[in-house]
């Protein structure tokens, strides 16, 4: 395993924001109840959107990308870091007979690495 901080070289990426980002979605994850998942609220597009946020990633040098859904519709919001501004908060869970999803953490793919 390789120590990503001593190998870093520019701070100003993508990929350290994308760490920051997601350290803060965990902590906001961590006071969640079983029936209850994140979304962000988008206010910059002229309206107030609710997006359920299923994944999230990152092209550097300077691109977050949201994945999932707005009014049921498959959604990806691509944001540039300068620009990173939304409301964390909660929705209740998509399907209720599923485990609430949290973001980044898919069971099936942590298992295989």
């Amino acid at each position: 395993m390789f120590n990503t901080d001593l190998m870093r070289l520019d701070y100003s990426l993508a990929d350290y924001q994308y760490e920051i980002l997601m350290k803060s979605i965990h902590n906001f994850e961590s006071s969640l109840h079983d029936d209850q998942e994140i979304a962000i609220q988008l206010a910059s597009f002229g309206q107030s959107i609710l997006m359920h946020v299923t994944d999230i990633g990152y092209s550097n040098p300077s691109l977050i990308h949201f994945y999932g859904y707005v009014n049921g519709k498959k959604t990806e919001l691509i944001q540039h870091i300068s620009q990173l501004s939304f409301l964390l908060t909660t929705i209740t869970k998509s399907d209720p007979n599923k485990p609430a999803r949290r973001i980044g953490f898919n069971p099936q793919r942590d298992s295989q690495e």
